[in-house]
């Protein structure tokens, strides 16, 4: 059976859903036929490249609140974060545009190091205080998933390599009623949206599996967490 992922390293709620997802598949009894395949999804695809700014910032003039209220939009954030094990910055991060990184997983993808550089990317992104929208940073964190620091190089260095991978995906998704990320599409019959608990992965992968009435979960009306065009869920004013 084959899992298909869209996402994007700028989401906090990919970065929680892949973990919930992951325990959710671990918990499955026929985990180890399951191919999971991580697709692209650019939350802020119109952002110029190399106009980046602080994450906090970015929120406030985003939703019009203060620096402080941005500050615990983050901590909610944090907190599902934590109770997954995940570490997460709630400050001192910074925001731009995804392109080259989808770019460079797609590059990964084919080599067979898709999941560690996206392991990596999301770290750095959300746990460590390393740009992943500085080419350097990129470069290294491709080597240290097992990449040709040269091909990655290469990659990074022409805008027009595996942009049309990148823009495939995000054309499926739209064709798949995806507005938002985490998107989850097991073997092309069964939807999952937002980064839901692990139990609900692994309800989802057991009743794709056993070939059920197929019908979306995690749709409209949950409580699930996900990112979209307009930004990530707000939590509401105290």
């Amino acid at each position: 059976m084959r899992v298909e992922i869209w996402s994007d390293i700028a989401c906090p709620w990919c970065y929680i859903g892949k973990a919930r997802f992951e325990k959710g598949l671990a918990a499955f009894a026929h985990r180890d036929d399951v191919e999971v395949v991580h697709r692209s999804f650019e939350l802020d695809p119109h952002r110029a490249k190399g106009d980046t700014g602080p994450v906090l910032e970015m929120l406030a003039k985003k939703y019009g609140r203060t620096l402080d209220e941005a500050r615990a939009m983050e901590a909610h954030v944090a907190s599902n974060a934590h109770s997954e094990g995940l570490e997460y910055l709630t400050d001192g991060r910074d925001h731009g545009n995804t392109f080259d990184i989808h770019r460079l997983l797609h590059l990964a993808k084919e080599r067979g190091r898709q999941n560690e550089l996206l392991d990596l990317a999301y770290k750095a992104n959300f746990a460590e205080e390393r740009s992943v929208f500085d080419a350097e940073t990129l470069v290294a964190l491709a080597v240290e998933a097992g990449l040709d620091e040269a091909e990655a190089r290469a990659v990074l260095a022409d805008g027009t390599a595996y942009a049309d991978a990148v823009r495939d995906d995000e054309r499926e998704a739209a064709e798949l009623g995806a507005n938002g990320v985490p998107f989850f599409v097991l073997d092309r019959r069964y939807g999952v949206s937002g980064g839901q608990p692990a139990e609900v992965f692994t309800q989802a992968l057991e009743q794709a599996w056993q070939g059920r009435a197929l019908q979306p979960v995690g749709g409209a009306g949950t409580d699930a967490e996900a990112c979209g065009p307009d930004g990530c869920e707000v939590p509401p004013r105290a």
